[in-house]
């Protein structure tokens, strides 16, 4: 049995009292009452008991923190709704304030977060570019170590039906962007819409760097998935949930090994950050370690995933590509790509994407031949990574609004309301790079 689970709970105990008692010491240091609080000496002493207790804390789950967008120029608030939920996952909705003259019904956009170690709240500048002019919805995974036993397993399969069901639910005229990892399940789904013939069928997705052929431009953790095989991250990597958790005993891939994986790649950028806050800490550039606490508060909150989904996850995406083979299955029935002839798909690239190379998200283009060119488009952006394609500059300026003008024109050319409630035939975007 993998006891790190166990390993790691009783090292996160040990040093609670000491996280406490440095916690207590830099409130101590930075009183105003205290007179040492203004020299270097206590500037540091707080600094490197602030750095510390940062270090050994569990983050837990950050909240979206909406509470008003810009619209044209007048802030409106926004209120958050739960509108779908199952075991192991919750559909967040954002419900905005009236704005004059806003055109409404607006296009329904379901964001799929990726279900890969963070929390989806790692996509809240994701969601804060398309709210302003799009009915947002976005699924929130839950935590596998907080799932009791008794809710069942959650698989690949089982994340299909999810989206399946949700596609009907919240449909007719319904987009869909999955974002990094779900665009494979995301694919099959519609795929296996499609080939039953169930409805409504999402009128557009959007693949943002999405693993769908990882055999093309491999990347280090394409080759890591590809080397290891399935056999041996079972065996060092799923561990059970120990007992202070509502999921005891439940077979996992715990958030804190994606983590370390996620760190040890950027593992000397992530040593000057923290080098760099020390700094600010100590000089008093508070402006600057509020931002690195933001980033890091987010970016150390990890969930785990449940063990069948995660070893199914990388036997049929990256050791198998079954997907692009055509040997995926999903509930005894292959899932048949050439289905696909009504639902638009976006694909987007990062051009120094170092996690899906380019050309793996290309591949949904060249793998559904029955959907009629002119509702197929591609973008590649240049200057960025595999989180700029979701955040950042480039996704506000460039990438959003590519994203919203594709659905705009892709909801009317399937004959699907406009913003003023109309139906509208009209041609749809040309494939760009």
């Amino acid at each position: 049995m993998n006891l790190s689970y166990f390993w790691y709970e009783a090292a996160r105990l040990m040093t609670a009292p000491a996280r406490l008692a440095a916690d207590m010491a830099r409130h101590s240091l930075q009183n105003p009452a205290n007179p040492l609080a203004y020299s270097p000496y206590a500037r540091s002493m707080a600094a490197a008991c602030e750095m510390f207790e940062r270090v050994t804390r569990r983050y837990g789950k950050p909240s979206f923190g909406f509470t008003s967008i810009i619209i044209d120029g007048v802030s409106v608030p926004v209120s958050e709704r739960v509108v779908w939920e199952r075991p192991f996952c919750r559909v967040v909705t954002f419900d905005r304030g009236f704005v004059r003259g806003l055109a409404e019904p607006q296009p329904k956009l379901l964001i799929v977060a990726p279900m890969s170690g963070h929390y989806a709240t790692l996509l809240r500048g994701t969601v804060e570019a398309m709210l302003p002019h799009h009915q947002v919805f976005i699924t929130d995974w839950t935590d596998a170590r907080m799932v009791p036993l008794a809710a069942g397993r959650f698989d690949l399969d089982t994340y299909i039906d999810y989206l399946i069901d949700l596609f009907r639910d919240l449909g007719p005229n319904l987009h869909v962007m999955a974002v990094c990892q779900p665009a494979v399940p995301v694919l099959a789904a519609i795929a296996v819409m499609e080939a039953q013939g169930h409805a409504p069928v999402p009128d557009s997705m959007t693949l943002m760097g999405g693993p769908i052929d990882t055999r093309r431009s491999p990347t280090a953790v394409n080759c890591l998935a590809q080397e290891r095989g399935t056999a041996w991250f079972e065996r060092n990597c799923i561990t059970t949930v120990p007992a202070a958790y509502p999921g005891v005993w439940r077979r996992v891939y715990p958030g804190f090994f994606q983590l370390s994986g996620f760190m040890a790649m950027n593992l000397d950028r992530h040593v000057n950050a923290h080098a760099e806050m020390f700094d600010h800490l100590v000089t008093g550039d508070g402006d600057s370690a509020e931002r690195h606490r933001e980033f890091y508060d987010e970016y150390l909150a990890v969930m785990d995933l449940t063990a069948e989904f995660y070893l199914q996850t990388v036997k049929t995406v990256f050791v198998d590509h079954a997907l692009p083979k055509g040997t995926m299955i999903h509930r005894g029935t292959r899932v048949d790509l050439g289905a696909v002839r009504s639902c638009a798909i976006l694909c987007i690239e990062g051009e120094n994407d170092d996690i899906s190379g380019v050309g793996q998200t290309q591949a949904a283009l060249d793998l559904t031949p029955n959907l009629p060119p002119e509702r197929k488009a591609y973008h590649l952006q240049t200057g960025v990574g595999h989180y700029g394609v979701f955040n950042g500059s480039r996704y506000r300026t460039v990438i959003a609004p590519r994203i919203a003008a594709f659905i705009r024109d892709m909801g009317r050319s399937s004959g699907a309301a406009d913003g003023n409630g109309a139906a509208i035939d009209g041609p749809a975007p040309e494939a760009q790079t």
